[in-house]
């Protein structure tokens, strides 16, 4: 599914932010990305839905050489990918269900479909009755979880998070979780980047750990 040959990341004259990684992760795997702040984690996961490319090295996702394409082929690239931030990202003029319906819309899915579809990712996270109210008039929490079903909506064959929990407090780290084994146990693939040892140790699956943008770890036997 993910595969990752030698690839180091350089941004000018600096030490590279990633250094040759050379990692393979099957579908519907889920590993955490640990290690400190600048260990190289957000690159990493940049660079696997293309908002970075690599300075050397080639990855594969699903078989294509991401390193490969070009500017237009982008979009259709992450159609396959949901991405959830620290910072929710979140468009903070559109309502909840706007936010959802844009990963939708921007595929051009048929309005019936969006409906349904935004309905039940939200559903999902517990936020159906929250359709028309705006980022700014909910919690740090339900923006997330808002997030994430905004990832999810799409069916991607990988879901991307980088420091989902990092802002919030364990009993919602927890819910967001649930909704993470849950897209897991449907098939997707997951990558959650992550410097909380606590979630891996709760719930244990591969880690890799990242330090300098070196991979220093990976620990292939976990529990599913």
């Amino acid at each position: 599914m993910i595969q990752l040959f030698n690839v180091t990341k350089s941004y000018g004259g600096e030490s590279p932010a990633v250094k040759d990684l050379t990692i393979q992760i099957p579908k519907g795997d889920f590993v955490y990305v640990t290690g400190a702040s600048g260990a190289g984690k957000t690159t990493f996961l940049r660079m696997l839905y293309a908002a970075e490319k690599p300075t050397r090295g080639q990855i594969l996702i699903n078989n294509q050489n991401i390193t490969r394409i070009r500017g237009p082929q982008i979009p259709y690239l992450r159609r396959k990918i949901g991405v959830v931030f620290q910072d929710f990202k979140l468009l903070q003029s559109r309502t909840v269900y706007e936010n959802v319906a844009f990963a939708l819309e921007a595929q051009g899915k048929k309005r019936y479909e969006v409906s349904k579809k935004v309905y039940q990712a939200l559903k999902e996270v517990g936020l159906e009755h929250r359709l028309q109210r705006k980022p700014l008039e909910l919690s740090g929490g339900e923006q997330q979880r808002i997030a994430i079903a905004r990832a999810l909506v799409v069916d991607p064959l990988i879901l991307l998070a980088d420091e989902p929990s990092g802002n919030l407090d364990m009993d919602v780290t927890l819910d967001i979780m649930r909704l993470f084994k849950n897209a897991n146990a449907r098939g997707t693939t997951v990558l959650l980047a992550t410097h909380d040892h606590s979630l891996h140790q709760r719930f244990p699956r591969r880690v890799i750990t990242l330090e300098d943008g070196k991979l220093i770890a990976d620990q292939q036997s976990y529990q599913g």
